[in-house]
């Protein structure tokens, strides 16, 4: 069963301020250099969350054009993402950040709304991934 969320696009649009997503500045030299790798300078970075059983599920993709009723915010010179409004609800102040350890890079969305945090990509107590968060 998949929790139901509502939203009203006219009101994601109006709050704005309140759904803008954060982009570090390692985060936005990644997005920049993977845009250029794949020679799509000009495409957007789009932001999802995917909510099921109480657990957040967090995606990026990359998208040659917004959608109507897509937010679309400059993040970084360079960087415009686009956030569908329900995802927008999930993830108002959330901050994408990239992180290179020894053991790999990847990004890493630090969501105030989020309960718990799992380096699978899920937010919630009790992902099942097997990590401990």
């Amino acid at each position: 069963m998949t929790d139901l969320i509502t939203f009203d696009i006219e009101t994601a649009h109006d709050s704005l301020d309140m759904a803008v997503v954060t982009v570090t500045p390692s985060a936005a030299g990644k997005i920049r250099e993977l845009l250029g790798e794949r020679s799509i300078p000009n495409h957007f970075l789009r932001v999802f969350v995917t909510a099921t059983h109480g657990a957040m599920q967090y995606g990026m993709a990359f998208e040659a054009a917004a959608r109507d009723y897509d937010l679309q915010i400059e993040a970084a010179p360079g960087v415009c993402l686009l956030v569908d409004p329900r995802s927008a609800q999930l993830i108002g102040g959330a901050s994408i950040d990239f992180v290179d350890t020894l053991m790999g890079g990847g990004f890493r969305i630090d969501n105030p709304n989020a309960v718990t945090s799992c380096a699978c990509g899920t937010s919630s107590d009790g992902c099942g991934c097997g990590c401990n968060h």
